[in-house]
Parts: C-alpha cells; structure tokens; sequence
C-alpha cells in the first residue's frame, strides 16, 4: 500500500517493491511472485515475532505508555524481540514528540517526514502524517514544501546533509539557520530539530534493513488514496531472489557450509581477545589500519553480487513517489563514501577530540532539557546488550563484535577511535555483512532480503535485528556528533 497522487491508470505502469517501498517501471516479462513473509516484516518470519510479544507482558505495558500511535506498530513488534533496549527507545521518541519541548507538536511530526523522506521512507512518512493531522497540523502542508512556512524549509539543508554526508556540516549551517531574522531558529528549537532529523534517518535506516512491512490499513487515509499494488516484491525479482530460491531457506542448503563460518568467526574472536592481552599495537600501525578500512570501504559496494543486472539499470529504473518527492529538495543528493576515491582527503574526525561522552550529551542535555539522558542510555543500551550467545553457542562474550558493528559504521562516516585497532573490522566482519551494513547505513532504500539472508546464516532473527539497532543508533550518534560539534564551533 503506498500514499501517492498518481491516478489508478497510471499507477498501473509501476510496480511497488514491498522490502524497500520503492516503485519501478513494470518490466514486459517481469514473473510476479507472492510476498515471502506476512505480519510486521518482510524478512523475519511472523510467528517468531508473536511468540516474543505474547510471552513478554512488558511490551504491552511499554507500548500502552510511550507509543505516540496508541497501538503496537510493526516497528515496535520487530524491536520487541530486546525489550530491554525497545524501553529505552519508545521512551526517548516519546519525549521527542510529545513531552516539553523547544518545538510545536505538529513541526516535530512535520520534521520527522521530511527526515523519512530523504530515505524515501513511506511507512515513516505515512504514520507521521496521521500524526501531524492529529496533533492539528495544517493538511495544506501535506501538498509539499512549498506549502510549509520559510522557517521550516529553511531545515532542507541541514536535513540533506545530516541523512548523507554529515561530515559536510559546518558552523556556517548553523549561523544561517539561527540567524535569518524572522525565520530564524533559537538553538535549543535547532537542537530538537537535529535530534528529530537523525533520529527518523536512523529509524528509516531500521525500517529499510529489518525489512519492515506497511500497517494493514484500509482504504483512504487523511485524504490521501492508498493504491494498492500486486502482492509481490520487485526487489527479489531483481535480485533473482524469488520464490524456488527463498524456499531453500527451508532445507539444509548452505548448513554445513555456514556452520563452518560461524565456528571460523567465534575462533577469530578468541584470538584477537588473546592478542590483545598479549601486546598493544603502536598507534601508527592503529592508524595505518584506520586509513586501510576506510579506504577499503569504498568498494564496498551496495547491491554487489546481489543483482542479476548492473546496479545502474536498477537505478535507472527508479522514481520517487508523488508523496515522497513534495517533502524534499535536491532529490539527488545522497551519499558519497567520505574517502572518495581520486579526492583530497577531508580530515577524520578524530572521536577523542569531540565525544558523546564528554562534548555532545553536555552541549544537547543543556539546550534540550533531559534528552541528552535518555539518548545516552538508548546508546549504552544497545552498546552493551548482549545475551552472551551466539547462534547455538552460549556463554559467549561478544564485546569484539558489537564494537566492531558500531566502529566500522562510524568510519564510514570519517569517525575514528585512536584506541581501536580497525584491523579487527576486516577479520571479525565478512564481505557479506560489510556490503549489508553499508547498504542499511547509507543507502537503506536499496536494502533487500537477499542481502539480510546473506550473512550470518546460522543466527537467529533476534541477532540480525540487534546488528540493525547498532547499526541504527551508531548512524544516529555519529550524525549528532558532526551536527554538534558545528553548534559548539559557532558557539565558541
């Protein structure tokens, strides 16, 4: 189902991929197939899902507390699977949208859509868009940003470059914003902002990589029709990943072999644990490794080995939908690698000089009152979950590899730690799970099933959707860190 101002006519020349929401010009000989999977993801199968919230009574409680939908959304049924952590995070979007705050309640909502838009995020846009409608926002601004007062347009640029290129924000950004007269943004009303704008890219970063499904909801919505499309999805036509080839997920196709790559990954923990106690790298060869992965990341390329066809065909063939495209500008800006091949190499943010700890959470905590608490112990949270398993394997310590998942995507936004060796990124993360993290961090509409059944084929669905929420909170940290630290320069 997907919002939009197309007629019924001419909706009939698209296809609507249920993974990534995206639609694509109908192929002559494209061979339709069913959806894999129903209930609140298209990649986890449904009763894992509801066996998690009918045995957990807390769930309910914290959806009947914190949910600004007043139901339990497919978002929360997938994060539910940690609700430990799913606490923390229905408690701080809570605050977000709907305790005290710098912002009106309706521009938070608003906020939150043009933040989903920039991934192309409908399920994001259309639950927001209730939302804005029930918190008596103006339906004349769902026509698009041209609609919308000056002030709240004047957030597309920092908007763009938060949800792609992050390191590109300067202090500059900030005094054109806090400065432009009548249009002008307090910094407390800028800092609820950037908290909303990174938190709705890395939502739509986890919508995209746990494969959530739309809302079952009928009919017409808030005056926008919703067309309905054919039960299939494009994305595994694409990546001729249909129906014979899912239905191996079934048999014992690949065991044996992914078997031996979860027994080679837990041997590889173990040593490097060993060698870490054995001796310290010296700090050059810490940042030799740090340039090394950062530089190897480049080619580590989305869609790589996952389409039957060339990535520029695929992309070729996609447009932006009508309710997407009125709530951004410069719609094709999107992501460059930092360490761009060919290129003069733009300083690393080195996480010592500006950290969450001692910079980011004082600086928001003090222009956005309490929120820098609670976006510390989502962090913590997620940081340290751990059930000390692995697949089939118990009392594990993961610690290598969660601080891997969350490294690896900081560098690719230019974040170093001077204390890692990035040479464990390259031996803990396999080239499956890299072109996966990638894909979900940077460029989360083209993420597909295929690519989440890639990696870790022996972990449980509870697992990958615990890399999505690392994934998910080490993007939105690393977006706050850069929007900071260009408010603390002006400031200073």
């Amino acid at each position: 189902m997907n919002r939009g101002g197309s007629s019924a006519s001419a909706s009939a020349n698209y296809l609507l991929c249920t993974n990534c929401r995206k639609v694509l010009r109908k192929d002559k000989r494209i061979r339709m197939s069913q959806p894999l999977t129903r209930g609140p993801s298209a990649f986890i199968p449904e009763k894992e899902v509801v066996q998690a919230n009918t045995v957990d009574e807390r769930t309910n409680f914290l959806v009947e507390e914190y949910s600004t939908s007043g139901r339990l959304d497919n978002i929360t049924q997938v994060m539910s699977l940690h609700t430990q952590y799913l606490e923390s995070f229905l408690r701080s979007q809570f605050y977000m949208l709907r305790m005290d705050g710098p912002l009106p309640l309706p521009d938070r909502h608003y906020i939150a859509i043009m933040a989903a838009a920039r991934h192309q995020c409908s399920y994001l846009i259309n639950m927001h868009v209730d939302e804005f409608l029930k918190t008596g926002g103006i339906a004349e601004w769902l026509n698009g940003l041209e609609y919308v007062p000056q002030r709240l347009r004047n957030l597309n640029e920092i908007n763009k470059l938060l949800a792609h290129r992050p390191w590109l924000i300067t202090k500059e950004h900030i005094q054109k914003l806090v400065k432009t007269g009548e249009n002008n943004w307090s910094l407390p009303e800028l800092v609820h902002a950037v908290v909303l704008l990174a938190h709705y890219h890395a939502l739509a970063s986890f919508v995209f990589g746990s494969g959530i499904n739309p809302e079952r909801e009928p009919g017409i919505s808030n005056g926008f029709r919703l067309i309905s499309v054919n039960s299939f999805c494009v994305c595994d036509l694409a990546n001729d990943n249909n129906i014979d080839n899912a239905s191996l997920a079934g048999n014992n196709f690949g065991i044996v072999e992914s078997l031996g790559e979860l027994e080679a990954l837990m041997e590889r923990m173990k040593r490097l644990q060993e060698d870490r106690e054995d001796g310290e790298t010296t700090c050059e060869e810490m940042t030799t490794r740090f340039e090394q992965e950062k530089k190897e990341s480049l080619f580590v390329v989305p869609g790589e080995t996952f389409h039957s066809f060339p990535h520029s065909d695929f992309e070729d063939d996609m447009i932006l939908t009508a309710d997407v495209s009125r709530y951004i500008e410069d719609p094709g800006f999107g992501y460059e690698d930092f360490a761009r091949r060919g290129e003069e190499h733009l300083p690393t943010f080195r996480a010592q000089d500006y950290t969450w700890e001692n910079h980011g959470f004082s600086l928001v905590n003090r222009l956005y009152s309490d929120i820098g608490h609670l976006l510390d112990e989502k962090f913590r949270m997620v940081y340290n979950l751990t059930y000390n398993t692995m697949a089939t394997h118990e009392d594990v310590d993961t610690t290598t590899l969660r601080r891997a998942l969350f490294n690896y995507v900081h560098c690719m936004f230019g974040i170093r730690y001077d204390d890692y060796d990035y040479g464990e990124v390259n031996q803990l993360l396999e080239r499956s799970l890299k072109v996966y993290i990638k894909t979900v961090t940077c460029y989360p509409e083209r993420t597909t099933k295929r690519m989440y059944d890639s990696y870790w084929r022996q972990f449980t669905h509870s697992e990958k959707v615990h890399v999505n929420l690392l994934l998910m909170e080490a993007r939105m940290q690393a977006e706050l860190l850069y929007a900071l630290r260009a408010i603390t320069r002006h400031l200073t």
